[in-house]
């Protein structure tokens, strides 16, 4: 892509968590022009009043009409979009005996169908510019079997293969699409998990590097898959999880 990073337009689906407000910091930081949404709540509200300079956009992500508007209102004000981000999704760990329909259909909804309705919406600019990435987060836990994450596993298994198949698709009209697998990250979604002191320890045990990724570790390599330096990558599902997805390291001294 020709354009600088200067000139770029951004927007992130869950602008308001870990991973997408430092990942929007560093965009800003870059001089790109940043918009976002996220779901109707007082963290929310409290989340948009403090950030002026970004477009930011309530969105219900169970309705695709409602994700569509976002996009489509921060494509027009802005004259197009260069990438999407989708950093939308939750924690959810539960035996597959002890999960409800309810609760699958959640997460399914939440992780998955809110990437397929957002990169539906914000493939209709790209098509029309004929240029434009795709970055969405997946997960280690998509990539190998890990006990108690059978709901969340598939969910992120889903975004390998969307991320993929809009590659595929979607190459000839100079449309990029790439993912993040990491493991588990320190946000304020993973914080039961992370403020318990043993199963940190357990968690941190199980990345060979020996500890737990941070928000900076996945915006850093993120901002460089969606920036022009980039251009050349496509269809990758990029592991960043401490060596969990691919190594067995020798036991510590």
């Amino acid at each position: 892509m020709s354009k600088t990073s200067a000139n770029r337009r951004v927007f992130i689906g869950g602008i308001s968590g870990g991973i997408g407000s430092t990942l929007a910091n560093v965009l800003s930081s870059e001089k790109w022009t940043v918009g976002g949404s996220g779901r109707a709540s007082e963290k929310w509200s409290d989340f948009m009043d403090k950030q002026a300079n970004w477009d930011l956009y309530t969105v219900d992500y169970k309705q695709p009409d409602s994700v569509d508007q976002s996009i489509t209102a921060f494509t027009a004000k802005h004259g197009g979009l260069d990438a999407y981000v989708h950093a939308v999704g939750g924690v959810f760990l539960k035996p597959l005996h002890m999960v409800t329909d309810e609760e699958w259909e959640e997460v399914l909804s939440l992780n998955l169908t809110s990437a397929f309705t957002a990169a539906r919406a914000a493939l209709k600019p790209m098509l029309k510019a004929r240029e434009g990435v795709f970055l969405f987060f997946s997960s280690v836990a998509g990539q190998i079997g890990i006990s108690n994450h059978e709901a969340i596993s598939a969910a992120k298994a889903g975004i390998s293969g969307l991320t993929r198949s809009i590659a595929a698709t979607y190459a000839s009209n100079g449309i990029r699409a790439n993912a993040i697998a990491p493991g588990l990250v320190e946000t304020p979604a993973t914080r039961k998990l992370t403020s318990n002191e043993q199963a940190l320890k357990i968690s941190e045990r199980m990345h060979p590097l020996g500890r737990i990724g941070t928000v900076d570790d996945i915006a850093s390599l993120a901002a460089w898959m969606i920036s022009a330096e980039a251009s050349w990558m496509t269809g990758q599902v990029v592991g960043l999880d401490g060596g969990m997805g691919s190594i067995v390291p020798k036991p510590r001294a």
